[in-house]
């Protein structure tokens, strides 16, 4: 099966377009805090066991916002690697206020 997509560029767009929901991407964004708390927490702690919870907040509540909100595939499933680089990112533009912008840039909309 050829690859989707042949650069991260041209996969970015296609992630935020599986986004386009707000109610999906605050999920994700409640998955990807929670995953980095987790993470943490088990480091800070030292109780190596909570690194099992690191992949069910980062995944759990994301896979819900596709299946039940944004009703489509994760996009994990096409590009594991750059769908969680574009997890950080997309959470990122959210906290520092640019998500917005890069959805308008991209023409996205609900």
């Amino acid at each position: 099966m050829p690859q989707r997509f042949q650069t991260y560029a041209e996969f970015w767009p296609f992630y935020l377009g599986e986004h386009a929901k707000r109610s999906t991407r605050a999920v994700h964004y409640v998955g990807t805090i929670g995953a980095v708390l987790a993470l943490a927490v088990a480091i800070a702690t030292r109780h190596w066991w909570l690194l099992l919870a690191v992949p069910f907040f980062g995944y759990g509540p994301a896979w819900f916002g596709h299946f039940f909100l944004e009703k489509n595939r994760p996009a994990t499933f096409e590009a594991p690697f750059w769908s969680l680089i574009s997890d950080f990112r997309m959470c990122g533009l959210f906290l520092t206020g640019r998500i917005g912008h890069e959805l308008m840039r991209h023409q996205i909309r609900p």
